[in-house]
């Protein structure tokens, strides 16, 4: 048992409500803004209860709650989820209670459906067909807006316009990921029964992602034509005079990521159109990148491993599960990381505003706005200086926490076979994507050891990072980024690292899967990575044997002294 209460970093540490919460790492930074704690508090629940509902999910949803500004999350049991029990009933009682229960019966006969007619299918065919062009054309409609040209009371309109876009994105964002994460433990939890070695099947999900790719493919074009005019430019401003033709490139490279966060989930993340100095770096070092190895070999060679009676669902759910990969990564930039970026621009706007009306000392105090503060009040003072200092001086406290993994008390899950069948089905698929993505605490993983990703050994500088921002004011071309784990947030990063190190996460974790698709070698969950591996080491990453070797220190490296691995 958890106790409700545990003290770290000088902090009381309560459970946000019954049950228990653990802390999550993969959606929002430490020292997390208000609003954007409001936007996941709303988006969240709602997102996940109507996707649960919709696939025959026996849970309520996902609850997230904010503790000292670190979010924690529960999933919420279907039955009783304000009362949870700290011990089970008999496994005979639980069996008959999950076949009784009106709601239980009901989300089986949904499940069954969901597995017998597979409705991720048509969702990734609609994403492709018209949706996502949809919402590509929404946030381009909030991107034109002259924001300078505003006056307060339209600015005001406009920030709570995104607010409101922000909201109902990123609840299709969480709704949409049972649709990607669907086939994908589908696919892990079938092909998994009949024999293949899970390893091995996650890395025939490579190259399935264009969307990955696609940032790095436009910037190499560019580049192409870049080299082929002999120019060497070394701003924007000089690579955009090369030629009309270079200076379109560019523009039609930033129409679509401009405005997208690339360091972090929260508004006080910066957008790449902020910061030019990357856009150039992102062209000019854009590389081929990918892998040279023939993905079908690689099928077939699996495939000649499943029993010959179950090769035509092999291919089936395979298929299925690549599709879905695409649909994972163009799903967040397009319906968060976009939105919540023309959210932070249009605060900047009006922290400017507050700024030249001398009613604040900073811009950034824009982003210690509660939600119901957006008001026109806000340039007369209201909330005042003082006051937006003093949250925003308690938010930078809270990013150097280190929150207890676990508040609350234990709630002991049903063991799966007393499900009935579809349900089982259902609740093994989604324990192999928890598995698999790092998120059950049970990876095995130790020391410098993690799960491998590709099969060349390559050496280079470790850059140790806690933040994307740190690792793209440090990184230079072909080192090897080494954090505790990644977000999209991330991609842009590691399109400039020649290899990467996570102490967290799992083989189908989103580190794992941007490597994959960028043809880098990575090791993923080795624990010890942040205390073991010296910032500026030369090291080398083994991804066959899924081992880290730390080959030189900082200062042996820069003298040029190498020891052979061992």
């Amino acid at each position: 048992m958890n106790d409700h209460r545990s003290a770290t970093g000088g902090q009381e540490w309560t459970a946000p409500g019954p049950g228990q919460w653990a802390v999550d790492r993969s959606h929002m930074p430490p020292g997390c803004s208000p609003i954007m704690q409001h936007i996941v508090g709303a988006a969240m629940p709602a997102g996940m209860r109507r996707m649960f509902a919709d696939l025959g999910a026996p849970l309520d949803t996902m609850q997230p709650a904010f503790v000292h500004g670190q979010m924690y999350t529960r999933l919420r049991p279907l039955v009783s989820p304000d009362k949870p029990a700290r011990k089970l009933p008999p496994a005979f009682v639980l069996k008959v209670a999950t076949r009784l229960h009106p709601e239980m019966r009901r989300r089986n006969r949904i499940a069954g459906r969901v597995l017998r007619s597979a409705p991720w299918n048509e969702v990734i065919a609609r994403w492709h067909r018209s949706e996502k062009q949809e919402i590509v054309d929404q946030n381009l409609a909030l991107q034109h807006v002259d924001l300078a040209g505003l006056d307060d009371a339209a600015l005001v309109a406009h920030v709570r316009a995104c607010l409101s876009h922000a909201i109902q994105k990123m609840e299709h964002h969480f709704w949409l990921h049972g649709y990607d994460l669907g086939p994908l433990g589908q696919y892990l939890f079938e092909a998994s029964q009949w024999g293949a070695d899970p390893r091995e099947l996650l890395a025939l999900l490579e190259g399935a992602s264009p969307s990955t790719s696609a940032p790095r493919r436009a910037a190499r074009s560019i580049l192409d034509a870049v080299e082929r005019s002999g120019a060497q430019p070394g701003t924007l401003a000089e690579l955009r005079a090369i030629s009309p033709e270079i200076s379109a490139a560019v523009d039609d490279y930033l129409a679509h990521r401009s405005a997208v966060l690339f360091s972090r989930y929260d508004v006080d993340g910066i957008t790449l159109g902020e910061r030019p100095d990357l856009v150039m770096a992102s062209i000019m070092t854009a590389t081929d990148g990918g892998t040279s190895e023939r993905i079908d070999a690689r099928i077939a060679a699996v495939r000649a491993q499943i029993p010959a009676e179950h090769r035509q669902r092999f291919d089936q759910i395979l298929s299925q599960a690549r599709a879905a990969m695409d649909l994972r990564d163009d799903n967040g930039p397009t319906t968060a990381e976009w939105p919540v970026g023309l959210l932070r621009l249009a605060l900047v706007q009006l922290g400017r505003r507050a700024v030249e009306r001398g009613v604040w000392s900073d811009p950034a105090l824009a982003f210690e706005l509660l939600p119901e503060e957006i008001t026109v009040a806000v340039f007369a003072g209201r909330p005042d200086d003082a006051t937006m200092r003093d949250r925003a001086e308690r938010r930078r406290r809270e990013r150097d926490l280190d929150p207890p993994r676990l508040l609350g008390t234990v709630e002991p899950a049903p063991p799966p076979e007393v499900l009935p069948r579809n349900l089982r089905q259902l609740v093994g698929m989604v324990q192999a994507v928890l598995t698999h993505m790092g998120m059950d605490g049970q990876t095995g993983a130790n020391g410098l050891h993690g799960a491998g990703i590709g099969t060349t050994v390559m050496r280079g500088r470790a850059r140790v990072a806690t933040s994307p921002e740190e690792a793209l004011d440090r990184l230079e071309p072909g080192d090897v980024l080494v954090v505790a784990g990644t977000t999209p947030a991330y991609n842009l990063v590691l399109s400039l690292a020649g290899g990467v190190i996570t102490a967290e996460g799992g083989p189908m974790s989103h580190a794992a899967v941007i490597a994959r698709e960028l043809g880098i070698p990575a090791i993923i969950g080795a624990r010890a990575a942040l205390t073991d591996i010296p910032d500026g080491a030369l090291v080398e990453l083994d991804p066959v044997a899924g081992e880290v070797r730390v080959l030189a220190s900082s200062d042996e490296a820069e003298q040029g002294v190498v020891p052979s691995a061992v």
